[in-house]
């Protein structure tokens, strides 16, 4: 009898996960369980480095495992495991056609501790010329996965140490980028730089739902996971909890994991992210994003710092970059009759759009948006030690990640296709 009663149980149980609906998942209850994993005292702040995000890491991927979604690449894992690597200069010497150059004028971008170079090494060449914007064409092609001797215009003189930033943070490659301020190409040339490496491994969270018929399309979900950890203490508590700052953007994240699972009727492959080091420069999502083909990434809804009501009150929130695609036009429409709205960023001023996990990708032209409802110009908590559980509302966080959901459907079906970001407009 007992057994009978179990296996009844049971049945009943599954019968009422099976006949719940989509949305019902995305209740206030659900939110701040998983609110109060990600921003419990026990995480300690998340901060990146630490055991403690590898904690928050392994919650969002036995999340993600829950909710049944697919690993990413061929790893077998949630977590997109990569490194980080700080070279710190000692010495740089070079010649061009066997004349010494002056070493100021040198710059080396590599992640070996011993460099030694010729022409005969097979290095491409490129040049930076007057009148260009040194900084962004210097940082593509420290990206390009080439071996490179740029010359840099001499105009840049005032400004060419500066690209000595280029290197205090790199992804591990076997690639070197040398930059020369000159004018004239050498025939030949030596170069040899020594420099003291450190690597540091850091994780993304990151988990896959395949499109029925267009796999090859790419729709993202994204937040990030890291806060800032512990720090100076306020009235005795030192640890900051990061429960908006961006626990709710990884808690809706994960919600809508499991909302579009059981829907179960994305035309469009779905990606959930959640990255790590945003706080110390973004470079989780700018490594999750060489993964993609920019083309193949048909929407991005980066989602940050949603937990408390935005400047309109309750059931609203704002887009970064609203005005650059019109993929907020195509939300909104999905949620005529809602009673929700989606806003442009009232706070221009303060570049949002740039300083967001959603950056990199649209730099390439994706339309990649923030969501959040921070009142960026009066947020009371943000990056102190008051951003707890507590302080959220979690029925309002709710209605806005049921919106985001509501929101997409017609991107993930592979009905409409947000309009580009046009990449020759950013600044």
């Amino acid at each position: 009898m007992k057994k009978l009663l179990l296996v009844l149980s049971i049945s009943v149980s599954a019968f009422s996960c099976l006949a719940q609906k989509p949305e019902d998942l995305l209740n206030a209850k659900e939110a701040e369980r998983i609110e109060r994993t990600l921003a419990s005292d026990e995480m300690r702040g998340r901060k990146t480095f630490s055991p403690d995000i590898d904690r928050a890491a392994d919650f969002i991927a036995a999340e993600f495992k829950a909710a049944g979604l697919q690993t990413f690449g061929t790893s077998g894992s949630y977590r997109q495991e990569f490194a980080v690597v700080r070279p710190k200069f000692i010495s740089v010497s070079a010649s061009f056609d066997e004349v010494a150059l002056d070493p100021k004028n040198v710059i080396v971008v590599t992640c070996f501790p011993d460099l030694a170079i010729t022409n005969a090494c097979g290095y491409e060449t490129a040049t930076i010329k007057a009148g260009g914007n040194l900084f962004r064409e210097a940082a593509a092609l420290v990206t390009s996965g080439k071996n490179v001797l740029v010359m840099v215009d001499s105009s840049y003189a005032s400004t060419f140490s500066r690209l000595a930033g280029l290197k205090r943070s790199l992804f591990k490659s076997d690639k070197t980028q040398v930059f020369v301020l000159g004018n004239t190409l050498p025939k030949t040339f030596s170069v040899e730089a020594k420099h003291e490496i450190t690597e540091q491994k850091l994780a993304n969270v990151v988990g896959i739902l395949p499109g029925k018929s267009k796999k090859d399309e790419y729709v993202i979900f994204s937040g990030h996971y890291d806060h800032l950890g512990i720090g100076k203490a306020t009235d005795g508590d030192s640890i900051y909890n990061g429960a908006n700052d961006d626990a709710a953007g990884t808690t809706a994240v994960i919600m809508l994991s499991k909302y579009f699972k059981q829907l179960n009727n994305n035309e469009r492959t779905i990606v959930f992210a959640a990255f790590t080091a945003e706080e110390i420069g973004g470079y989780g999502s700018q490594y999750f994003s060489r993964q993609f083909d920019p083309a193949k990434v048909m929407a991005m809804f980066n989602i940050e710092m949603i937990g408390t009501d935005a400047m309109w009150g309750n059931n609203s929130a704002y887009i970064t970059g609203y005005e650059k695609t019109d993929m907020g036009a195509i939300l909104q429409k999905n949620l005529e009759g809602t009673g929700f709205n989606f806003y442009p960023d009232p706070y221009p001023d303060q570049q949002l759009f740039y300083r967001s996990d959603n950056a990199t990708l649209a730099r390439q032209g994706v339309p990649a948006h923030t969501i959040s409802t921070a009142k960026m110009d009066s947020e009371p908590n943000y990056h102190k030690v008051s951003d707890q559980v507590e302080s959220l509302d979690m029925n309002n966080m709710a209605m806005i990640i049921r919106s985001i959901a509501l929101s997409a459907r017609s991107i993930v079906a592979g009905k409409e296709t947000p309009t580009r970001v046009k990449v020759e407009d950013l600044r």
